[in-house]
């Protein structure tokens, strides 16, 4: 399982760790990942998704996954996010618009 946010498309970063002495060995900085079950009210389900902590507070700023989803680019984001949003559009669609 790669090291990946699926809604913001965070990775690994590569670094240096820097001795005393200033000696300089690379290093590997990972994202702080989460499985996590968040709820799409357009779909009324519940979604498992490996999230970082830092994706996590995004999504509840933006209102949830549905808003999120939507306002996302979709470079950013996982295929099963995609997938997800691909739904999540069609439903929004779908409902009539309440005037």
């Amino acid at each position: 399982m790669s090291r990946i946010c699926e809604l913001t498309g965070k990775g690994r970063q590569v670094g240096n760790n820097v001795s005393h002495a200033n000696n300089k060995t690379k290093r590997t900085f990972l994202p702080n990942l989460q499985n996590v079950t968040l709820i799409s009210d357009a779909l009324d389900r519940s979604v498992r998704l490996r999230v970082s902590t830092n994706g996590l507070r995004s999504v509840e700023h933006n209102g949830g996954l549905d808003n999120w989803l939507v306002k996302t680019n979709d470079e950013k984001l996982s295929l099963k996010a995609r997938r997800l949003k691909r739904e999540i559009v069609k439903k929004r669609a779908a409902e009539p618009v309440a005037a």
